[in-house]
């Protein structure tokens, strides 16, 4: 059996995984959902220094206390930082990287310089609370932003998401091992509506082929959770997924 670390997505939280996850642990794999530093249930610990390295350091420490191995990283949207970051800081602990309609920087490149034309109009409506800056102020209509239309799923995913500190999307990301990430095996999960703007070529290269896509929106993980969980099986077997 597999163990998955599953990163989430700006303004989002571990939450965003409960139908995967729980699809992946009747299965048998061991399940990691972290909640980064000033998300979700960790709101009230806001604080001005959470940026990006230190949301990378929060999944490291996960490895390290937990004494895990060969582990599965899964990122979502600005999960692709965290978890690239994470694989350059530990490459030993890690087994594949899977990204999931998610950022991949390049070394020092930062989230806003890497999606600028999504990241940009957040920037523009950034807003101080309790010393932080902070983007993606809740709003009813975020749910639509991520692709989420079903009616009850929008309500729930809604009364969730969390506002993130700016620095995350702003603090670039600088490579300490970068040839020992890039040999560590890497997929990708993509929503069709993403690939514009999605260098092709270069990920089938870097990821063996190994890049798939679905026709939904982009939490995935919460519109095909089936699907998704599904596929992160078959890639963590080594199994083809077509």
């Amino acid at each position: 059996m597999g163990t998955f670390v599953l990163v989430h997505g700006g303004g989002h939280g571990g939450w965003c995984y409960q139908p995967v996850a729980r699809l992946l642990q009747a299965q048998g794999h061991l399940v990691y959902t972290p909640s980064l530093p000033g998300m979700a249930e960790h709101v009230h610990q806001l604080n001005a220094d959470i940026d990006l390295e230190m949301h990378i350091d929060d999944v490291v420490n996960l490895l390290f206390y937990e004494d895990l191995h060969d582990v599965v990283l899964v990122g979502h949207s600005y999960g692709g930082m965290v978890i690239t970051g994470v694989a350059d800081r530990v490459p030993e602990r890690v087994g594949h990287r899977i990204y999931l309609d998610a950022a991949y920087p390049s070394n020092g490149e930062s989230l806003h310089e890497h999606a600028y034309e999504n990241i940009e109009p957040q920037r523009q409506n950034i807003y101080t609370e309790n010393g932080v800056e902070l983007v993606m102020r809740p709003d009813p209509a975020f749910a639509g932003f991520f692709g989420i239309t079903e009616p009850d799923l929008a309500k729930w995913t809604n009364e969730r998401l969390s506002p993130q500190p700016w620095k995350c999307f702003s603090q670039k990301l600088f490579f300490k091992n970068e040839d020992a990430m890039r040999a560590i095996p890497e997929s990708h999960l993509i929503c069709s509506s993403t690939i514009p703007g999605r260098d092709m070529d270069l990920l089938r290269t870097r990821a063996q082929g190994r890049v798939w896509d679905i026709d939904t929106g982009h939490d995935l993980m919460l519109t095909e959770p089936e699907w998704v969980a599904e596929t992160l099986m078959k890639v963590a077997r080594k199994q083809p997924t077509n």
